[in-house]
């Protein structure tokens, strides 16, 4: 019979589990720096960015995707409205990765590790794909017709000259790390609680597509792309299901009576055979010999432990069977 154990997402946090404070904030740094600096170094490639804005563009009107002036135009209504896009914009992305991932590795460690690894893989492939496909965002694109609103309305974290900019690449739209950032930290916060409010984390990520769209600083397909690459490395690393099923180890006896992990008999759980036992001539110690040749383990504990019998009491048993018979 085997035993599974699951690990319930609500339970106290296994400090077992938890990497070395240290460690971790050196990593997690890094994967930041290596955000910052790798969008940095692919700066420039201005003729080639804007040739690819122009094919992204033909390509979403060939798919029937709606316009990114149609979003934009709803927020434009109020301008208070587009200083807050503006402002979740360029004050959420960060803060609230990093509030994340620190709440995970106190609360959930297990489910951090699996997090950390996830979000790290995402950047370093975003960072590529930022040096392969250098793109220009709609803001910047004269056919697009819409409004840069961070220049017009504040904030913005970006300087008036894209090519020249050395605070971030502003030729890094495909894919949106906003939109791939937003949509693990709900997945993460999901898979790791259990209250019956926590679906409400996908509003992070919808409230972030609404707005990298609507203040123009990424294309529907910049999201579509981001969603791929996250599912993806959602699937090797397994985040999904969180509760992770151990199978328990069973016991059997070798040669030398010693417990090691595999299948048993089922006759070996009680002494001899009862077969060995009544037809054996009377008086013949057959049974005893046999009885106690074969160890006895049992196997009342759920994690696959194996207690011997007494030899003593199983191979006295036998015996007795034998004088019955007689």
């Amino acid at each position: 019979m085997t035993y599974a154990r699951t690990e319930p997402t609500d339970q106290e946090p296994d400090i077992r589990a938890r990497p070395p404070l240290v460690r971790e904030f050196l990593l997690v740094a890094g994967l930041f720096l290596a955000y910052k600096f790798g969008r940095q170094a692919a700066n420039g490639h201005v003729e080639e960015a804007f040739r690819n804005a122009g094919n992204v563009w033909d390509l979403e009107r060939a798919l029937h995707l709606p316009g990114e002036g149609a979003v934009q135009g709803l927020l434009l209504h109020s301008q208070p409205l587009i200083h807050a896009a503006n402002t979740y914009y360029a004050a959420v992305h960060f803060p609230a990765t990093v509030l994340f991932l620190v709440w995970l590795y106190w609360r959930r460690p297990r489910h951090y590790v699996r997090s950390r690894r996830v979000l790290a893989a995402l950047t370093g492939a975003a960072l590529v794909l930022h040096l392969l496909f250098p793109l220009a965002p709609p803001r910047m694109l004269p056919v697009a017709g819409l409004v840069d609103t961070g220049q017009v309305y504040g904030p913005t974290v970006y300087g008036q000259t894209p090519a020249t900019d050395t605070m971030a690449n502003q030729f890094a739209a495909m894919p949106s790390l906003h939109v791939g950032w937003a949509v693990m930290v709900a997945v993460g916060l999901i898979v790791a609680t259990r209250s019956r409010w926590r679906w409400l984390w996908l509003l992070h990520p919808a409230l972030t597509l609404l707005v990298v769209v609507g203040t123009a600083n990424h294309y529907w397909l910049d999201a579509i792309v981001v969603g791929a690459m996250l599912a993806v490395a959602l699937a090797v690393f397994r985040l999904l299901p969180a509760a992770r099923t151990v199978p328990a180890r069973q016991s059997r006896p070798d040669l030398r009576g010693s417990v090691e992990g595999s299948p048993v008999p089922a006759y070996s759980g009680g002494g001899a055979p009862e077969a060995f036992a009544s037809d054996a001539p009377a008086g013949s110690a057959a049974p005893r010999a046999f009885a106690s040749a074969v160890p006895s383990p049992s196997f009342g504990a759920v994690d696959g432990s194996a207690e011997p019998a007494d030899g003593a009491d199983a191979g006295s048993r036998a015996p007795a069977r034998a004088g019955a018979v007689r």
